[in-house]
């Protein structure tokens, strides 16, 4: 009986710590964005907002109406696009075993920035799977560019993550020049082009929310599944095949479901950038280095920082609203200096 008792203690402790960081964060989550319901041009008591959220569909006061059709739509946008941009980053970053890399690292930013920049100035109107001409052009855009890198590393006989990555890295200033050149061409829809590639979520309703829910959580599941895989990664692609793992199989499905998340933030959202960077890094520092842990920390705290940057550009200069970009920007190119220094440090 002892026995039994003793060697099923580890399992129940390892368990409780792969469970509880999730637990946490998700309870710290909630709470943030409940907070954040109260915030804005009208400021809203906790209790109200409570009261808002139990009130019949029916029965619609100003304070409700604020609350339920404008900031909880956005707030539960904003925290499913920092989720997909946290775990897609913490893919990224172990299938490339970079700490520098983000879920844009192979193009699908500038990808999208020129699907966006088409529509936004040539005025299309398509609508097609709920996405409207915007996002459904940044959506497409994202995952043109990440399927030309993988198309264009193939070229080089066997991809490998080096050929990715350098295929990723000259799409992406492709990419980038074709954005610049339209809007040098089309001055009359510059700001609105510049305004979109600062991203923020003004305007943002359920149907937003509906559109990206869908294709930001299987890229997110697709990824819980793959958590093994990047841990043997982790040591190498010449060590992951010695160990049976396909490495060509299992390095395009983390593309494909990393890309997925990425580009349906991005359509929702326009380009945020360091957001997938951050997250992952705090993650690996409270959580450690395990994907099957690492995953769903970083995309928690993709949520939890994005949320919380999103109440921060509502507020700072209000009435006027901050592109969110812009905030992540300012608080994410320290952290990234600071990463720059402590991978120097260690060389």
């Amino acid at each position: 009986m002892t026995s039994i008792q003793t060697n099923s203690r580890p399992l129940v402790i390892r368990s409780l710590g792969y469970v509880w960081p999730p637990l946490v964060l998700s309870a710290l989550l909630v709470v943030t964005i409940f907070l954040s319901l109260g915030i804005g041009a009208v400021a809203i008591s906790p209790a109200q907002v409570w009261t808002a959220l139990q009130a019949p569909d029916s029965i619609r006061t100003a304070t409700q109406t604020i609350v339920l059709d404008f900031r909880l739509a956005r707030a539960l946008l904003v925290a499913l696009t920092g989720a997909g941009l946290g775990g897609a980053g913490a893919a990224f970053q172990g299938l490339f075993r970079n700490p520098l890399a983000d879920p844009f690292i192979i193009g699908a930013s500038s990808g999208a920035a020129l699907g966006a920049s088409l529509a936004i100035i040539l005025g299309w109107t398509t609508i097609w799977l709920g996405f409207g001409p915007v996002p459904l052009a940044a959506f497409g855009g994202a995952l043109l560019a990440v399927g030309l890198a993988y198309g264009i590393s193939e070229l080089s006989g066997q991809i490998t993550t080096l050929t990715l990555l350098l295929a990723g890295t000259a799409l992406s200033s492709f990419f980038s020049a074709g954005v610049s050149l339209l809007m040098v061409l089309n001055d009359n829809d510059m700001a609105k082009v510049f305004f979109w590639l600062l991203g923020g979520f003004s305007g943002r309703s359920w149907s937003d929310l509906w559109v990206a829910l869908p294709y930001v959580l299987i890229g997110l599941f697709g990824l819980g599944l793959l958590a093994r895989p990047l841990d043997v990664l982790a040591f190498g692609e010449e060590t992951a095949q010695g160990l049976g793992v396909p490495v060509q199989q299992v390095r395009l499905f983390i593309v494909l479901c990393a890309a997925l998340a990425t580009a349906a933030a991005v359509a929702s959202s326009g380009i945020i950038g360091f957001v997938g960077l951050i997250a992952p890094h705090i993650a690996r520092l409270l959580w450690g280095p395990t994907h099957a842990r690492l995953l769903p920390t970083s995309a928690l705290l993709g949520a939890l920082l994005l949320v919380l940057a999103d109440t921060a550009a509502r507020t700072v200069l209000a009435p006027v609203e901050l592109p969110v970009g812009i905030l992540t920007a300012l608080l994410g190119a320290p952290f990234f200096l600071y990463l720059l220094r402590a991978r120097r440090e260690m060389l």
